[in-house]
């Protein structure tokens, strides 16, 4: 799996102009309402049959292959039965398959999956933040712990692998974070120095068994439901073989520079630590690891410029990244007073 192109308005209408036809392959009525919900990797609806409402999502050409998104629906599958994880469950069609085609007049073949409808709403600073950061804090450190003695993952499934070279490396999976939108030669030359020590102190971290394997890979606002006080977690689309770490930098994305994140980062640490405490070493990488997020973001921002987060928030986005490597560099970002690591709250 690769990045291409990002989807167009193009694909948006063709996409919405075929919903209508494939709703039967569940045994929807063509006459449902329809809404669309986000136009990104995947194009996702709310469909409601009368009172009975789904998530529809479909895949973008070329991104995921059928077994890639097996193995996503195969883990989502596993966390329902194994944990309490709140999560959207996929529905099978009238043939018993969780992966349905979704043919339009486009070349290429697509796919789509329908979920179960969960209530709830993207958590905000409307709310309370921290809160919901704990929840998520234990919810993430049972997500690691069940990928971690989950008998399937040892196959090895076709997911992405979230590591340097596929993040900000050789063969980013989002895109070139020196392509995105505002990086000038002097920000890039200062983005570098950032990407540099993020590499040197990554490669010291390591892969092993207890820092490295199956993640959701993108744990941000979006992805997180909020209702009656509890944390859902949906949308395992990036799930892959990541640092576990990495799922706290998902957590934060597109907020990383607000006042509020260190508050944020000791509540995801005090839910977490009641499963998996964490050591000095995982402590001390936390800014590394949102840091590494938040430049893979500028590279998605630049490659994905046509969505309306990208024009919203692009243009200060990268000034703002080019501060916290600054302040990461001189290790004056997410430390304590002494400018030591952060402690479990």
């Amino acid at each position: 799996m690769g990045y291409e192109a990002g989807v167009s308005d193009a694909d948006l209408a063709v996409i919405d102009a075929a919903v209508p036809g494939n709703l039967w392959r569940w045994g929807i009525a063509d006459t449902a309402q329809v809404k669309l919900l986000n136009h990104s990797e995947n194009t996702t609806y709310r469909i409601q049959d009368g009172d009975r409402r789904y998530i529809l999502r479909v895949h973008r050409l070329g991104y995921h292959t059928p077994a890639a998104i097996a193995a996503e629906l195969d883990w989502v599958q596993a966390i329902g039965r194994d944990t309490a994880i709140r999560t959207a469950a996929p529905i099978a069609g009238q043939d018993s398959a969780l992966i349905q085609p979704f043919p339009t007049p486009q070349p290429g073949e697509r796919y789509s999956v329908m979920f179960e409808f969960l209530e709830g709403e993207e958590p905000s600073e409307e709310h309370d933040l921290a809160a919901s950061f704990e929840q998520l804090g234990t919810i993430t450190a049972l997500l690691h712990e069940h990928s971690k003695h989950w008998t399937v993952c040892t196959t090895k499934p076709k997911r992405p692998v979230w590591d340097m070279d596929h993040t900000l490396g050789a063969t980013p999976i989002w895109g070139e974070w020196r392509q995105g939108i505002g990086v000038t030669p002097a920000v890039a030359a200062q983005l570098q120095k950032g990407v540099s020590r993020i590499a040197e102190r990554l490669e010291a971290y390591g892969m092993g068994p207890d820092r490295f394997g199956l993640i959701h890979a993108d744990l941000r606002l979006a992805n997180l439901l909020l209702h009656g006080g509890e944390v859902s977690v949906i949308d395992f689309d990036d799930c892959g073989y990541g640092w576990y770490m990495y799922d706290l930098g998902s957590a934060l994305s597109f907020i990383e520079h607000k006042d509020y994140v260190p508050a944020l980062v000791a509540a995801w640490m005090k839910g977490y630590g009641r499963v998996r405490p964490l050591g000095e070493e995982e402590l001390a990488m936390i800014p590394t690891f949102i840091l590494l997020r938040r430049i893979v973001l500028v590279a998605w921002l630049g490659s994905h410029s046509e969505t309306d987060i990208a024009k919203e928030i692009g243009a200060e986005f990268t000034p703002q990244t080019v501060e916290l490597v600054s302040r990461y560099l001189a290790d004056e970002w997410l430390t304590t007073e002494a400018g030591g690591a952060l402690q479990p709250v």
